[in-house]
């Protein structure tokens, strides 16, 4: 098989894409990417180099989509602006990618008679006190990148329902592990721990998430691209919740870090308080998680303990700007 996997250079997409070309040895990728701060060509050095390819273009620009998907045999759309935070200070760019880019997608899948598969979030579902999100939940998205995310959502169903598109839905809880961005909860305060930074939390830090290693969203979403079925929404959550702080207190714990580097920072602008989600229809498809969080977590802050080279030049660069107009300090101060 030949697959286009728009967004692939990205921290998920890049996920799927050495994990299905070490599960998949006869098959073939072609990464479709705009490169921009959060993807880069080198997360996919320990890629099979010989079976997958970079196109570097925007999904919004369908000329560009028209040439990569020529002989592919499916798409699945991980291409998205995706930081809340950054949702909030530009949400057109959102718009422009997340809901134009997912209908330009789309388009060019349904002329070529291929199944489209949408990567969303449960963001999408907004925040919930109690209980837990399933497909059936309504949509309710709280911040400009979930309203986006589900912008593109419902254009995947009306492509299905209107023109019988083989398309169909992804919704995972919040992913971590190695090669993600910086600006992610996770890898921030890894970071930051290991240099002796203060570590900045959002309001009192009790918002609770879903944590859901990649690899183990890699594996399912693989499983629902050949058994799910078109229209269908498929939810991916992760096996264990916990709230921010015991996330930042466990990582500090790792890297040998004590709690006074933690400081508590005025909360995000419509943080959403509780995401829990079902995966009982995906697991109904044969997936199951196979990493639990402190597993997941010892893996991935011994990676960026290993890898200076990859998010070296993340953190000295535009990330630094960045960071202090976020959070209103320095890196290093």
């Amino acid at each position: 098989m030949k697959l286009l996997v728009s967004g692939g250079a990205g921290f998920i997409g890049s996920t799927y894409v050495r994990c299905h070309l070490e599960q998949n040895p006869e098959d073939e990728i072609v990464v479709l990417d705009k490169l921009t701060y959060a993807g880069r060509v080198e997360n996919l050095e320990s890629a099979d180099s010989g079976r997958w390819s970079l196109v570097e273009a925007d999904i919004a620009d369908a000329d560009a989509v028209k040439g990569a998907i020529e002989g592919c045999d499916a798409v699945v759309n991980f291409a998205a602006e995706s930081h809340v935070d950054r949702s909030i200070e530009d949400p057109g760019a959102f718009i422009q990618t997340d809901v134009f880019g997912t209908y330009v997608l789309l388009e060019a899948a349904r002329d070529a008679g291929i199944r489209h598969l949408q990567i969303s979030t449960d963001e999408v579902y907004g925040s919930i006190d109690e209980g837990t999100f399933t497909e059936a939940s309504p949509l309710d998205p709280s911040s400009p990148y979930s309203a986006s995310k589900a912008g593109g959502d419902l254009i995947v169903s009306a492509f299905h329902h209107t023109y019988g598109a083989d398309a169909l839905i992804t919704r995972a809880s919040n992913n971590f592990g190695p090669f993600q961005h910086p600006e992610k909860l996770i890898p921030l305060v890894i970071l930051n721990a290991l240099a002796g930074d203060p570590i900045p939390v959002y309001g009192d830090g009790m918002q609770v998430r879903n944590w859901l290693f990649a690899e183990d969203f890699a594996a399912a979403i693989d499983v629902v691209l050949e058994s799910g079925e078109a229209g269908q929404v498929y939810n991916v959550g992760g096996p264990e919740e916990k709230p921010n702080i015991d996330v930042v207190k466990r990582i500090l714990e790792l890297c040998g870090r004590d709690e006074s580097l933690i400081t508590y920072v005025t909360d995000r602008l419509g943080h959403d308080r509780r995401y829990s989600l079902s995966a009982e229809r995906t697991e109904g498809l044969g997936w199951k998680a196979a990493v639990g969080f402190d597993e997941g977590i010892e893996r991935t802050v011994n990676w960026y303990r290993d890898n200076e080279a990859w998010w070296g030049p993340i953190r000295s660069g535009e990330y630094q700007a960045y960071y202090e107009k976020q959070y209103g300090t320095k890196l290093g101060a």
